[in-house]
């Protein structure tokens, strides 16, 4: 192998300082600020910043992201000292001869020797297979998003295969999984496309592809939502630092979905047995570090508060899961896929673009990804941040989807542009997704020039968006058997709604134990939100009719000031 030069290490130096100049989010919306304001409406604090201040971690209506993201939300990224030239392992940015499989041949020897960044000088690197992030403390690094770029010629379908639902049919579920840039572990990668050579479906989640492939650590104690220590009939087996898993099983009676659902009496009320997709995710499973033990007591401190009650009824317990991968990430580069149609609805050949699986505590930052079917993926992901994201081109079917557990991410300084080309006939677009049981996920000053807020349905809950500008023309997914579209503790905080549409912006009488602070004066048009629960929802509207001028005006910075 060719070790790196003194002008290489001096070239990661640059490109680091490159990407430091690009902020496409924050160039993007200067150019759109009105050339003139009016004075200024004196700042306004809600009475529910002042409640949610005196029990931060127990609110009702406002879920606790204070420590959501990378490393608890901790910035700047880890800067592996050792640097590899991805032009020594036969990596040109020609854009015309395949550099794939030299830049994984550089990334694979940066993971076998313990981690490292691998450096794409400025130019166009085309792209004829997926780039793969498979080892941990492993970065691939640009030398900014205007700089440098990864041509993609091919879709996910041509590189591995159809991958049809597990719900039969035609759909292709390369149309919400998988990226063209796939950051996900070597054995969980190798079971997944195997599965899918195979025909048959991958369970894409924690405990790999089969529900039993975990197995106990210890079970654990009764404790309320909002604690950060619980206690364990057994702590031997746990260390500090150790990733586990918490996982709770619903009853016979569905008190666990109530649970998440807010336990109101329209919790209580739904129809929950033939919502066999959502049905389908439990267990629940919250992958957290442990940030202490006391083996005397048998109490486990995690880096976050507990989500959720633990009750006996849902035979509460911390697991192992399948390896997650930890410490990597993917900086200043342009994705850029060739540029075909959009497909139909659920048709997607898998243009897609970053893709995070079983990972935790990994990262993008400074990323554009250009006509793609998918831009940034989160599957059974938590704690990452995706930081200075954008996604552009032709038009996409989920701009950024959240799925499958994931929990506890950051998705911060992001733009979606509009669409290029118009949208052919029979698509469909989403927006900023999150689904399937995820919670405590964070979306954090945006600029959507199309989309929605797309709450897919399978029962999302306690997740966060806050200080986005939207035009808010997209529409939300999700089969009815995934049951509700939200569960209890979202949040809505300083929202700015440019096209005055009010599907799935407000969330009073629609979401259980919700609230909505600061969102400008919105009307019923074209989607009609239907609520899933009935009854008294327990929901918070304040500030209707505001924007900008709510103090905190940022919800995620605000909690992070918060000392725990």
């Amino acid at each position: 192998m060719a070790h790196p030069t003194r002008r290489v290490l001096l070239g990661g130096a640059t490109a680091a300082a490159a990407a430091a100049t690009i902020a496409p989010t924050a160039r993007a919306a200067a150019t759109i600020a009105p050339t003139a304001r009016a004075a200024a409406p004196a700042p306004q604090t809600p009475a529910l910043w002042r409640e949610f201040t005196r029990a931060p971690y127990t609110h009702p209506q406002i879920p606790y992201i204070g420590r959501s993201g990378f490393r608890t939300g901790r910035h700047p990224f880890p800067r592996p000292h050792r640097v590899l030239d991805a032009r020594h392992y036969g990596a040109t940015p020609d854009g015309t001869s395949d550099a794939a499989p030299a830049i994984n041949r550089a990334l694979a020897e940066a993971g076998r020797s313990g981690g490292g960044t691998v450096l794409l000088w400025p130019g166009t690197y085309r792209v004829d297979d997926v780039i793969r992030i498979a080892h941990d403390h492993v970065t691939l690094r640009g030398a900014g998003s205007a700089h440098t770029t990864l041509l993609a010629t091919k879709n996910l379908t041509e590189l591995i295969g159809p991958y049809g639902s597990r719900y039969g049919g035609d759909k292709s579920s390369w149309s919400w999984a998988g990226g063209l840039i796939w950051l996900c572990r070597e054995a969980r990668w190798e079971s997944l496309t195997a599965a899918i050579t195979a025909k048959a479906w991958p369970f894409e989640g924690w405990t790999g592809n089969r529900r039993d492939e975990w197995r106990t650590l210890t079970t654990v104690r009764p404790a309320r939502r909002g604690s950060w220590s619980v206690r364990v009939t057994d702590a031997s087996r746990l260390r500090k630092g150790d990733l586990v898993l918490l996982r709770l099983a619903d009853d016979a009676d569905h008190t666990l979905l109530e649970h998440m659902a807010g336990d109101g009496a329209g919790a209580r009320a739904y129809t929950w047995d033939d919502k066999t997709k959502l049905t389908s995710y439990v267990p629940y499973e919250w992958p957290v570090r442990i940030a202490a033990v006391d083996p005397g007591r048998r109490a486990v401190t995690f880096e976050r508060p507990l989500p959720l009650d633990i009750r006996p009824s849902w035979d509460p317990r911390l697991t192992t899961h399948v390896p997650a991968l930890t410490g990597s990430g993917v900086e200043a580069l342009t994705l850029e896929a060739v540029e075909t149609p959009q497909s139909p609805h659920l048709l997607d050949k898998g243009y897609n673009g970053v893709t995070f699986q079983c990972a935790y505590d990994c990262w993008a930052d400074d990323i554009v990804v250009r006509h793609v079917d998918n831009g940034f993926g989160l599957v059974a992901a938590s704690a990452c941040t995706l930081r200075r994201t954008r996604v552009t081109g032709r038009g996409s079917h989920h701009p950024y989807f959240c799925r499958e557990g994931s929990h506890d991410n950051l998705v911060d300084d992001f733009r979606i542009d509009a669409r290029t080309t118009p949208a052919p006939p029979g698509t469909q677009l989403h927006g900023i997704n999150v689904e399937g049981l995820s919670s405590h996920n964070v979306w954090s000053r945006g600029h959507m020039e199309m989309g929605t807020f797309d709450s897919h349905r399978g029962m999302p809950f306690a997740n966060v968006r806050t200080d986005i500008t939207v035009e808010n023309n997209g529409r939300h997914g999700g089969d009815a058997s995934a049951g509700p579209l939200f569960g209890a503790r979202f949040t809505h905080w300083n929202i700015r709604v440019t096209n005055g549409r009010a599907g799935l912006m407000k969330l009073d009488g629609l979401a259980p134990h919700s609230a909505t602070v600061g969102l400008n004066t919105v009307r019923e048009f074209d989607q009609i939100d239907v609520p899933d629960f009935t009854g008294d929802l327990n929901t918070r509207l304040e500030l209707y009719g505001t924007t900008d001028a709510v103090r905190p005006r940022n919800l995620y910075e605000a909690q992070r000031t918060l000392r725990h």
